[in-house]
């Protein structure tokens, strides 16, 4: 998702600009010692600190830095610029638990602030960008899925919900692939019925990702397994009404005629 990723933090990184470009005429703190995250100083000095250590590429330092903002001008026009400047920097920094965490806090402050859909997005953002492979725990990717409909759900039109949309269709994919594998493994095991249910919710859950063929095509198996030819038969006869091209339903075609020939759907 290395692509994707990119094309998220260009889209993060430009949301931010007009927030950013509020300090253009605060030149002061540029000559500060770098751990500068306790040191009171005035709301100007302290905020472009911050932002000079992200443009710096110390965004752990810079939200730390943003963090204090808050904590020491809590009632100033800037504080709530350095809340979502500090989720944008904990996100940067990879560190994706506060950044999550600094973005709710946000939106439990100011939850109708026109701000509010970028906070939405980084918040799916930080989710998806603790994909694992699919062999591994999926709930951080079902989080991920969860923030993505919520940002389309709530911003239909922004460019946030654009993108979101494409990566909707990806961790789809990505879930429906861990189905799968499952399914896969409770075949071997000879757990005809278990697999059965896990190819069914591709199907029912996940059918427009690429996994779908091959969903159908082990429901064709599965079924043949259990006994339940005309079963078999009907999931073959789905299987090529939708991928009448697709290699698995060549696949599916030869297990009905060796095993299930003449034999109607159910």
């Amino acid at each position: 998702m290395t692509t994707h990723s990119r094309i998220s933090r260009t889209l993060a990184l430009g949301a931010l600009a007009a927030a950013t470009a509020f300090t253009a005429a605060c030149g002061g703190g540029t000559n500060q010692p770098e751990d500068t995250a306790y040191v009171a100083r005035d709301v100007e000095t302290l905020y472009s600190e911050a932002k000079r250590q992200l443009d710096r590429g110390r965004p752990q330092l810079a939200a730390a830095l943003f963090d204090e903002v808050e904590r020491q001008h809590p009632y100033s026009p800037w504080a709530r610029r350095a809340q979502l400047m500090s989720a944008f920097s904990y996100y940067v920094a990879a560190d994706y638990n506060k950044a999550t965490a600094s973005a709710q806090r946000f939106l439990s402050i100011h939850p109708g602030n026109q701000d509010a859909p970028y906070a939405y997005y980084l918040i799916a953002l930080s989710y998806y960008e603790q994909i694992s492979d699919v062999h591994r725990d999926q709930k951080v990717t079902e989080q991920a899925l969860t923030a993505l409909r919520e940002v389309n759900r709530r911003f239909p039109q922004t460019e946030y919900a654009s993108d979101a949309r494409l990566k909707i269709d990806l961790v789809e994919d990505h879930l429906a692939g861990k189905e799968m594998e499952i399914g896969r493994y409770y075949q071997r095991s000879g757990k005809w019925i278990a697999a059965q249910i896990r190819f069914q919710n591709v199907i029912d859950t996940y059918q427009t990702t690429s996994h779908a063929p091959e969903a159908l095509y082990r429901l064709v198996e599965s079924s043949l397994a259990l006994g339940i030819r005309p079963e078999a038969v009907k999931y073959a006869a789905v299987l090529g009404a939708n991928y009448p091209g697709n290699e698995w339903y060549e696949k599916a075609y030869e297990l009905i005629e060796d095993h299930a020939a003449g034999v109607a759907a159910s």
